[in-house]
């Protein structure tokens, strides 16, 4: 105030930023320390952790984690008028990208959610949300989603310059024309990172970013000058202000917890592509509309769908949930309650576990379904069990024949082959009471 620093630390992570407040306001620089950035430490601490953040949001191996994100900016990703591309946008991708090879994840700024109220920002995705989309937590769930990602989709928000001094790829929706100081890292990576075409196909977009794998890890140069020391410095600082004698032992930054586990929810009706040779069956699901589908395909409807009519056009109906729970009766009821009002329905699909299912065919056949979990091979399999159903459900169709002991699926998707058992559930007999 009055041309006089009001603050007793203006904490910086970059000596650039020391550089550019000496030409802007040289009156500060007394103030001012550099002292690196916690956030990106955390991040950087928690780097081996990564598989256990991936596993906590539901990402499958061989699935790819795609993050996108907004700051608050009306410039932004998720902005107002013609720039508000990311609600448009997020439908889109769902529709375009394979649901067992892609995860989709969004990270909105705090402001985002305070400045439209959470009910409003679910409405506007809703769509997405109900094909796969998860909503990422904006103050305690952001930084794993990023470590996790295998790309980003951003703006020129911090998240998307996090994700490149980490070597994530980023692609550039939104540069937020000329809102950043030219002078800065953050505006020297946002000019130079490859850019989306929101009205073009997407698909090949997030392709041709994966296969390039343009990550940015000198942009680590710019986020902070002095990695994993931030700890070590704010403290000191903190102390001599207080004028207290600094602790002997290390300052450490609170580690960064392993998010609820929450896997993708698709009740979005989904269209499956297959193609089947011998025991091995390709396959391909993604939401669309199932009124109509052509060619190979068949509609897979999940029960807690929106659109309940879509239940009367499925190929398969599938649930998720404990196999004995009393409120269905057993799997059994219900795959049977499912035959019984759904005439075209021609598989019924209760999802058990992980890697298990059971299914009922229109014929009355029961079959349990179940894949190889070995998580220390690099075949093991693991796609969602709906999928293992619908591979199944087009083997039958291709006029295969089931022997008595079951068969061997190899199933093709998510850029692997996973072996699927297929095994016949006998009949229960019936009892004495039953039978009279």
């Amino acid at each position: 105030m009055d041309g006089k620093p009001f603050v007793d630390g203006l904490v910086l992570s970059h000596p650039e930023q020391m550089a550019r407040l000496r030409r802007v306001c040289p009156e500060a620089v007394g103030a001012a320390l550099v002292a690196g950035d916690p956030c990106f430490d955390r991040m950087l601490a928690a780097r081996t952790h990564r598989d256990r953040f991936r596993r906590a949001l539901g990402v499958r191996r061989g699935q790819r984690l795609v993050v996108l994100n907004s700051t608050w900016n009306p410039e932004g990703l998720f902005g107002s008028g013609d720039r508000d591309i990311l609600p448009g946008l997020l439908p889109r991708l769902a529709a375009e990208l394979p649901a067992d090879e892609y995860r989709l994840a969004a990270v909105l700024h705090p402001n985002i959610w305070y400045g439209h109220g959470p009910g409003q920002v679910r409405a506007w995705l809703d769509e997405a949300c109900r094909a796969g989309l998860t909503l990422i937590d904006p103050v305690r769930g952001w930084r794993q989603a990023v470590l996790a990602a295998d790309a980003v989709v951003g703006d020129f928000g911090a998240v998307s310059y996090y994700a490149a001094a980490l070597d994530v790829p980023v692609l550039m929706a939104a540069d937020g024309r000329g809102r950043l100081d030219p002078e800065t890292p953050l505006a020297s990576f946002v000019r130079q990172a490859p850019r989306l075409d929101p009205h073009g196909p997407l698909r090949g977009q997030v392709e041709r970013l994966l296969a390039a794998g343009y990550g940015r890890a000198d942009a680590a140069d710019g986020v902070t000058s002095v990695p994993g020391a931030s700890a070590n410095l704010l403290r000191r600082h903190f102390y001599r202000l207080m004028n207290l004698p600094e602790p002997v032992a290390p300052a450490l930054l609170e580690p960064l917890p392993l998010p609820v586990y929450e896997p993708p929810r698709h009740t979005a009706p989904l269209r499956v592509r297959t193609r089947v040779d011998g025991v091995d069956v390709w396959i391909e699901r993604s939401p669309v509309s199932p009124y109509g589908a052509p060619g190979d395909t068949h509609v897979a409807v999940h029960e807690d769908t929106r659109d309940a009519a879509a239940l009367e056009v499925a190929d398969l109906i599938t649930r998720d949930g404990a196999p004995d729970d009393p409120r269905l009766g057993g799997w059994r009821r219900w795959v049977a309650d499912v035959m019984r009002c759904y005439p075209q329905c021609g598989m019924a699909v209760f999802v058990t576990g992980p890697h298990l299912c059971a299914v009922r065919t229109r014929e009355g056949a029961l079959f349990r379904l179940s894949a190889d979990t070995d998580t220390d091979s690099d075949t093991g399999a693991d796609l969602d069990p709906a999928a293992y159903a619908s591979s199944l459900y087009a083997w039958l169709s291709s006029g295969a024949q089931m022997p008595s002991a079951g068969v061997r699926l190899r199933v093709h998707a998510a850029g692997g082959v996973h072996p699927v058992w297929v095994e016949p559930v006998r009949p229960r007999p019936r009892s004495a009471t039953e039978a009279r």
